[in-house]
């Protein structure tokens, strides 16, 4: 389970977020690519984008659900 308190610190600001568990697998960028971003250098995701229509949220609910190791959390639910 993601853990708020343990986010990335490239995440803007906003309900979304990825946490340190993150292991870059690309899933959430490949399911969400408006809003989902690699950190290359740290070898992570995080939220460069936070939703802004229906679209994009099913989509950044989708990576969430799909996350192999559930990195990715919503502060919004």
């Amino acid at each position: 389970m993601s853990n708020c308190d343990d986010k990335v610190p490239e995440n803007v600001e906003g309900r979304f977020y990825v946490d340190t568990q993150c292991i870059d697998c690309s899933l959430c960028r490949d399911v969400a690519p408006k809003n989902f971003y690699q950190q290359e250098e740290g070898g992570y995701a995080y939220v460069g984008k936070q939703p802004e229509d229906y679209d994009e949220e099913e989509q950044c609910k989708e990576a969430m659900d799909a996350c192999p190791v559930e990195a990715i959390g919503n502060d919004g639910e």
